[in-house]
């Protein structure tokens, strides 16, 4: 079982732990971030967040409160009735149990129950076949795919844009 919780300064040695490796740091935030991840990066991006109004950071955490996942919403447009997902990681220790497909589910229901917004996205990059997956499993859908949109040293990465809508 996975609760989430707001982004706390405690979690961000958890999320550093998670994305200490360079392939698996920039599919996490597309060079949002420089790495390798601090926790003056981290406190930055918290304290930008806390002062916008229209974005959110939780903490995943299992039935013992101990943090597994971390995920982002932002870019809330009330009048479109839309919110972006972002920074979706979940502990290495912890994946393929279901707790990704879990906590996109929980960020889903928060956007839809509590934001009232009707339409959620986010984007993948298709080297990340099992987040992909993940997605999709949610019931998030592909909008649009660009070949090679992300280069990465000698790689270039094709990202999905994938949304969900309320029912």
């Amino acid at each position: 079982m996975i609760r989430l919780r707001p982004y706390k300064s405690s979690d961000a040695d958890y999320v550093i732990q998670w994305v200490n490796e360079e392939r698996l740091f920039t599919m996490w935030c597309a060079n949002r971030f420089t790495y390798p991840l601090t926790e003056q990066q981290l406190r930055e991006y918290q304290e930008n967040m806390n002062r916008e109004e229209t974005g959110w950071i939780f903490t995943a955490l299992d039935e013992t409160g101990r943090p597994v996942g971390h995920i982002c919403m932002r870019a809330a447009d009330y009048e479109k009735q839309s919110i972006h997902f972002g920074f979706v990681v979940i502990d290495p220790a912890f994946r393929g149990r279901g707790y990704g497909k879990e906590m996109v589910n929980l960020a889903i229901k928060y956007a839809f129950e509590i934001l009232k917004v009707k339409r959620a996205t986010l984007k993948v990059f298709d080297c990340n076949p099992t987040a992909h997956h993940c997605y999709q499993t949610c019931g998030f859908q592909e909008e649009r795919y660009v070949k090679e949109h992300f280069p990465f040293h000698e790689e270039k990465w094709g990202c999905y844009d994938m949304a969900i809508s309320a029912d």
